[in-house]
């Protein structure tokens, strides 16, 4: 019976209070649906990753070489840890498509005679793999396939090895190795202008001249085999056949870059919540507090029949409890929701076979054991208190406040405020605790905001830094061989080539002491035009005579400063080992990269004067005649075009970061709701037979409300520009933890996101006003002023 009675209250009271319970519940539930959309993402990613290296036999190391014979194989297989390998063949070729006028070139990799090699297996979309038989059959990747709508038996022209020749697509197939697929000298994947190809090892071998001989291996190692021990062995194998060093997987490209992407993921899973439990955990208190002020006299009742400290505890416990089991309903279904389609986007970015849906048991539990958590938390302090207060005490009606002149209306006194106003300024500072907590609120939500938006600005300024600021070239044409800066002549006097310059890029490692970086060394000429490096403030930064310049971010993970000395090991040519000193920093937010004078690199190097890619601006009106004239260049091994490079931005990273990014901003705005309007009837609830009382004194409804909402208003004035700078913090926070090797997202909070962030704001408060100005209208005066004094 005494359990029925109580049930019943319960239930009243939440229906009562069901618009500030299902606020606070919609602020748990954006919480929990941010974490668990980033949880879902990270574990089916990762599940799918790893299921896909597994059965596709990924390979642990990857080496490249000049040419090295097959004889050597045996030796190769028999290195302690090695428990499989694949010798193949890999080669560059320009593509000529049906109806695509622009540029395409294509990495191509030999595929064994028996079919699937032994390490980096491939995953066959469609058709079959090539016949050793046949040279002019290929098998491509689907994101190329998809993006030149290329099916089975389609055939195109390629230039392989200066030969030209025609292939016919017999399959369509991924790999673990092109998860990212990046053309030489990009940084983004665009599939439109590159692809990869699978060809008949024989085929790419003739066509190579590398008949007998291979000058690529990836290989299998033993698990608790150090790769390290394997990488220096064949160091120390292949070095006379021109090797570059060999590498282990977490510094191959596409696997780096996606296990950046894993890593974002898992800070995105821990900040976002946690600001959105704070704010819940905040909203709770202040409810609870509330409600539990208001029914003073109902938990005296309850003792005098009976009911103990515990069954009351219980009972408020409860309350607290279904406002929880509400917001983590919710916030599961959005959650596993957002995941899934989230990880659909990134199954356009990412060229996996199929994407394993997937989120441990383990998490959802702890989930929910964290959202209990939090609102027991919240409300703990005024349940102990409930379940503690003596019936004598209980009974009796709180103490009247005690109102005196305050400080803050002696400062305002030249204001001549009115009667109203006076009240308003009067019970903001009357309770300076209640009030302080009340704007933090507001600023929590106004902070969120900032931070779902600004990233929006900070996308815009990397689209300008790095496609209008340091790179002016319309096209960037990469050579097959260093050459003389002289072959830049003939591409110049080109009809539609307006200017055209040279830059070298050279493979390298840098290292200083136990840190090291694989990047390339990029070598611009004294004077360009069409290239730039620029520091924090957007900037010229000169290029040196000597020395090199490191972008911010690799001068950190590797630990040097200006005036240090790095050791710069050149992995091509006759490899020398240099030793050059830093002489600054730069700033670049795509990609990394080491940047020093062209005629200072070519000295270092010791080959004479040479450049390995061509950078050109053109006339639009004869683009295609240009693009037509380097696709029959022989010496001319890939083209890119920087508006090709501007749209695969937005197509791949800016859709996946930003889409993330507007959910995080409508979630915020669920959030600035939830504590507006909480705030509002909270406020309408504490005061609600003062209110009554000046009705009955005469004050008009227009005089009531602005008492009520001024109140609101001057917490709006308080708790927003706090907000800017609590959003300003935590975004720092977060563009200092989400840095990667890929791009690092640069602060920027302008005045527009700064607006916007208001906006949300005062709309969620014009909405939870309006809702107040109604319920004060509808006010029942009598029943308000039937208060036991």
């Amino acid at each position: 019976m005494a359990r029925s009675v109580l049930h019943t209250k319960l239930r009243r009271e939440i229906w009562q209070m069901r618009g500030q319970l299902l606020a606070i519940a919609l602020v748990i539930a954006g919480g929990i649906a941010v974490c668990l959309m980033s949880l879902v993402n990270l574990e089916s990613l990762t599940a799918t990753r790893d299921r896909y290296y597994a059965e596709r036999q990924f390979a642990a190391v990857f080496v490249q070489v000049k040419r090295a014979p097959r004889h050597r194989l045996p030796t190769l297989a028999a290195i302690p840890g090695v428990t499989a390998l694949s010798a193949r063949i890999e080669a560059t070729a320009k593509l000529t498509l049906p109806g695509f006028d622009e540029p395409v070139s294509a990495h191509l990799v030999s595929v064994p005679p028996e079919g699937q090699p032994s390490v980096n297996q491939l995953y066959l979309r469609q058709g079959r793999l090539p016949d050793p038989a046949r040279d002019s059959e290929v098998a491509i990747i689907g994101s190329f396939a998809e993006a030149h709508h290329l099916g089975l038996d389609d055939t195109f022209s390629a230039i392989i090895h200066g030969r030209q020749q025609t292939l016919t697509v017999v399959g369509v197939v991924e790999s673990p190795e092109f998860i990212y697929v990046i053309p030489p000298g990009g940084m983004l994947p665009d599939y439109q202008r590159y692809g990869v190809l699978w060809m008949g090892e024989d085929a790419l071998a003739s066509a190579m001249d590398l008949r007998g001989a291979f000058n690529s291996l990836v290989l299998q190692v033993a698990p608790g085999q150090p790769v390290e021990d394997v990488i220096d062995r064949l160091d120390r194998e292949l070095d006379r056949y021109g090797s570059t060093g060999a590498i282990a997987r977490a510094d191959q490209f596409s696997h780096r870059f996606l296990s950046d992407e894993l890593k974002q993921l898992r800070i995105m899973a821990i900040i976002f919540p946690t600001i959105f439990m704070g704010v819940a955990m905040f909203l709770l208190n202040v409810v609870v507090s509330r409600l539990i002020s208001t029914q003073r006299e109902v938990v005296a009742i309850l003792k005098a029949f009976g009911y103990s400290n515990r069954q009351i505890g219980w009972h408020y416990s409860q309350l607290v409890l279904v406002i929880a089991l509400t917001g983590l309903g919710i916030g599961i279904t959005t959650g596993l929701w957002l995941g899934h389609w989230l990880g659909e986007l990134y199954m356009d970015y990412y060229r996996f076979p199929t994407l394993l849906f997937r989120i441990q048991p383990g998490w959802l539990a702890l989930l929910a054991a964290i959202s209990l958590a939090v609102a027991l938390l919240g409300g703990w302090r005024s349940i102990r208190r409930a379940a503690a207060l003596p019936p004598a005490e209980a009974m009796q009606p709180e103490g009247p406040a005690r109102y005196h002149v305050t400080l803050a209306e002696r400062l305002l006194r030249w204001a001549r405020l009115r009667q109203p106003s006076h009240m308003i300024v009067r019970q903001l500072t009357r309770r300076p605790g209640r009030t302080a907590l009340s704007a933090l609120g507001i600023a929590m939500a106004t902070a969120i905001v900032v931070v779902g938006n600004f990233q929006f600005s900070s996308v815009s300024l990397m689209v300008y830094t790095q496609f209008a600021r340091v790179q002016k070239q319309d096209i960037t044409a990469t050579l097959v061989e260093p050459a003389n800066p002289s072959a830049l002549y003939a591409l110049a006097r080109q009809p539609g080539v307006r200017y055209a310059e040279g830059r070298r890029i050279v493979s390298v490692e840098l290292v200083n002491g136990h840190r090291r970086w694989r990047t390339a060394l990029t070598g611009l000429p004294e004077g360009a035009r069409l290239q730039f490096v620029v520091n924090a403030a957007l900037e010229d930064v000169d290029i040196p005579t000597a020395g090199v310049l490191l972008t911010d971010f690799l001068a950190r993970a590797l630990a040097v400063h200006p005036g240090d000395t790095l050791t710069v090991r050149v992995l091509e040519g006759r490899r020398p080992v240099l030793h050059l000193p830093v002489s600054g920093i730069t700033s670049e937010f795509l990609g990394v990269s080491a940047t020093m004078n062209l005629a200072a690199m070519n000295r270092a190097v010791g080959d004479g004067p040479r450049v390995n890619q061509a950078l050109m601006t053109v006339d639009p009106m004869q683009t295609d005649a240009v693009y037509r004239k380097l696709r029959d260049t022989p010496g001319v091994m890939a083209t890119t075009l920087r508006q090709a490079m501007l749209n695969s931005f937005f197509d791949t990273l800016a859709r996946t970061f930003l889409t993330y990014t507007f959910i995080i901003s409508l979630l915020g705005g669920i959030i600035a709701f939830g504590v507006i309007y909480n705030t509002a009837r909270i406020s309408l609830a504490e005061r609600g037979r003062d209110l009554a009382s000046l009705r009955v004194l005469g004050y008009s409804h227009h005089e009531v409300s602005h008492i009520l909402l001024g109140e609101l208003a001057l917490l709006l004035l308080i708790g927003i520009p706090l907000g800017w700078g609590i959003g300003w913090a935590l975004a720092q926070g977060i563009v200092t933890a989400m840095q990667t090797e890929l791009f690092r997202v640069p602060l920027i909070i302008t005045t527009h996101t700064l607006a916007l962030a208001a906006s949300v704001v005062i709309a969620s408060a014009l909405a939870s006003g309006a809702v107040t100005w109604w319920r004060l209208r509808t006010l029942d005066l009598v029943a308000v002023l039937k208060t036991r004094e």
